[in-house]
């Protein structure tokens, strides 16, 4: 079985991503520079991820849709178990969004070119000048309305198990004054851990939780409670 799966996912579905992978990428290139980067940053991209699960048999179930408005900006936090916790957001959050994404996925060919233009932040912590500019553009995009999601461990998790957050995307949401929303991703450490290329099929859980209300006072507070109640909807194998 793990053989025809194999042969599947690379002689099958792959290349099939991939082509929708160059297609969609040069549609938002194009979209985001004749009309709105709005708009073709976040909807192409949302069908991608959507058929990066259903061409690999992962099934994604969402809770808690009713606890954010579309109409209202969030700064949204969630674990990071693997990099179907990017596919599963994109294709399923239903929230009109950027990424803050590290400034190496910006060499991928076509996808490094279609997050710059559609107003992906890319994170430059090398010095502290370009910390600065991550977080001014980061301000650019909510100016504009949009939202923001944010992995605040930092990079995917290599047991599944979440890590420390780390301050930005806190402080953030102070500067703004926005609402921290919480978000689980349970079941994709499963499907694809960082230590393989082999995709599992199976279920990815994402639970967006109640937002929570931010101030320079309690931030540290905030930071603590956004940490228990993303790790409240693990199941207990998966807390740190």
């Amino acid at each position: 079985m793990k053989v025809l799966l194999f042969i599947y996912q690379w002689c099958i579905a792959a290349p099939i991503i991939v082509v929708a992978t160059i297609i969609v990428a040069l549609a938002t290139i194009i979209g985001s520079y004749l009309g709105s980067g709005t708009w073709w940053g976040y909807h192409p991209p949302r069908l991608w991820g959507k058929l990066f699960c259903l061409l690999m048999f992962v099934r994604v179930m969402v809770s808690g849709s009713e606890n954010i408005d579309k109409k209202t900006s969030y700064v949204f936090i969630a674990n990071h178990q693997g990099a179907y916790d990017i596919f599963s957001i994109y294709g399923y959050l239903n929230h009109n969004f950027r990424w803050m994404m590290k400034k190496s996925l910006g060499n991928i060919p076509f996808v490094g070119s279609a997050c710059k233009v559609s107003g992906q932040i890319f994170v430059d912590n090398k010095s502290a000048s370009g910390v600065a500019h991550t977080m001014q553009e980061a301000k650019e995009r909510l100016k504009q309305g949009l939202s923001l999601v944010v992995f605040p461990e930092g990079a995917r998790s290599w047991t599944g198990k979440m890590r420390p957050f780390k301050r930005g995307a806190f402080k953030l949401a102070i500067d703004f004054n926005l609402p921290i929303v919480p978000v689980t991703i349970d079941g994709s450490f499963k499907v694809m851990p960082r230590t393989t290329y082999l995709i599992k099929p199976g279920h990815i859980h994402l639970t967006i939780h109640k937002p929570i209300d931010i101030n320079a006072d309690n931030i540290d507070a905030v930071m603590e409670e956004s940490y228990k109640v993303i790790e409240s909807a693990l199941p207990d194998c998966d807390k740190n």
